[in-house]
Parts: structure tokens; C-alpha cells; sequence
């Protein structure tokens, strides 16, 4: 007896979810060849096709997926991310920025799952910005990265980074504050929290950070390099 739709796809995403994909594509394949207007199932392919090192053909799936229903946004960040894998970096940016802006746009119910993955990509282009010395754009990347995640304490460091980099420091101790209280045992956000205090003078408040921030990892050798700025040397 043929195994029905629904049984082809539970069978597919149980081979699926066992990274058996040579039996999940055989299945999937099986189920496109009776409704090739399933988007989930597209987009599975193109992970199948990007696991198994096909990226034209992973792109194509995600594609088909777009094609069928638009605002499946996990597709266009697989999409997105395939095109960079085939350095495609142009439309790597438009399929992601259309994305994100969709999911600005729609539902404030979003995955949080998919939320977070929007904020990961605006991070690696801030990422990106800064590391090119292109501190306003990077603010620009981190902020919107932010209005996903909020309480993502390695994005929070990074804006208070590059703010100190464009000489707000004010505003960059706020956000290693924030960052702090996002997630207390963040040794980045102390470490750099430390470092803007001093920069500022305020040594004691940096040695208050680094000793934290040494109580958490005793053995990081950052930090105690930087608490031997604060620490006459031993006689």
C-alpha cells in the first residue's frame, strides 16, 4: 500500500531531523512530485542541497520556496546566506534587508527563533561596518539588531563599542551597563565597561569591573593584564 502525503512527510522529517538526508530528499522528492507547491518542504531541500556542499541548487529550492509564499522569512535568510556562500553579496543584502523589513512590518508575534537570527545577521553587517572604521553604520546595524533581540548582551556591547569609538562615551557606558545587566557573567561588557572608565579617569571604577570580571574567569588573561595598569607593580 503507497504511503500517503502525510506519511512521506513525517517519514521525510524524521530522516530530516537525523541528518539522513539522502533518505529525506529521496522522500522529500517524493512529495514535491505531488504537490510542488509546498514551501516547507522547498526550503528543507535547500538545506539539504547546502549540507551536502550544492549551493546552486540550495538556492534555487529557497527560491521556489520565496516564490510560493514571500514572507517566509527563515527561506530568505537561508537565501540570503546561500547567496553569500556563492558570493553573491548584492543580493545576499537585498533578499536579507527584505526580510528584515517584512518582518518590521508584519506581526509583532515573530518567532523568536527567527527574531534572533535577523539580529545575528544585523550584528555580522555591524560587525563588518566597524571593522572598516565605519562606526555611525555599524550604530545604525547594532540599533536594529537591538529593536529584535534587546537583551542580546554581545550586541549591546558592540553599539557601546563603536559609540565609544565616535566619542560617546556617556552613551557607551550606558550600554555596558546594559549589557551588564542583560547577562552578568558577560565578561566583554565588563572588560570594555573597564576600559571606557579608564579612558575616562575613573581607575578605581575600572579595577572595580576587572576584579568582577576576574571573579567570573580567573584565569583570563585580559583582564588581568588590565587590572596591571591599575596595580603598582610588586616590589
Amino acid at each position: 500500500m503507497a504511503a500517503t502525503l502525510d506519511e512521506l512527510y513525517e517519514q521525510g522529517m524524521d530522516a530530516f531531523s537525523r541528518s539522513d538526508y539522502t533518505l529525506a530528499e529521496n522522500l522529500f522528492h517524493r512529495i514535491l512530485g505531488v504537490n510542488p507547491r509546498f514551501a516547507d518542504i522547498l526550503n528543507k531541500m535547500g538545506l539539504i542541497y547546502s549540507q551536502t556542499n550544492r549551493p546552486d541548487l540550495a538556492a534555487k529550492s529557497f527560491e521556489q520556496a520565496l516564490a510560493i509564499n514571500p514572507g517566509y522569512t527563515e527561506a530568505s535568510l537561508n537565501l540570503a546566506i546561500t547567496y553569500h556562500a556563492l558570493n553573491q553579496y548584492d543580493k545576499a543584502r537585498e533578499v536579507f534587508e527584505r526580510a528584515a523589513r517584512i518582518s518590521r512590518e508584519g506581526s509583532s508575534d515573530i518567532d523568536p527563533f527567527i527574531k534572533g537570527k535577523l539580529a545575528n545577521e544585523h550584528l555580522k553587517i555591524g560587525n563588518i561596518y566597524a571593522n572598516l572604521g565605519k562606526f555611525p553604520d555599524a550604530i545604525d546595524e547594532y540599533e536594529k539588531a537591538l529593536r529584535l533581540a534587546p537583551n542580546f548582551a554581545d550586541i549591546i556591547t558592540q553599539l557601546g563599542i563603536a559609540l565609544r569609538e565616535t566619542g560617546q562615551y556617556d552613551e557607551a557606558l550606558k550600554q555596558f551597563n546594559r549589557a551588564k545587566e542583560a547577562n552578568a557573567n558577560f565578561i566583554p561588557a565588563r572588560l570594555h565597561l573597564g576600559i571606557t572608565y579608564y579612558s575616562r579617569g575613573f581607575y578605581g571604577l575600572a579595577e572595580e569591573e576587572w576584579q568582577a570580571a576576574l571573579k567570573i574567569d580567573p584565569k583570563n588573561l585580559a583582564v588581568k593584564t588590565y587590572l596591571n595598569f591599575v596595580k603598582p607593580p610588586q616590589s
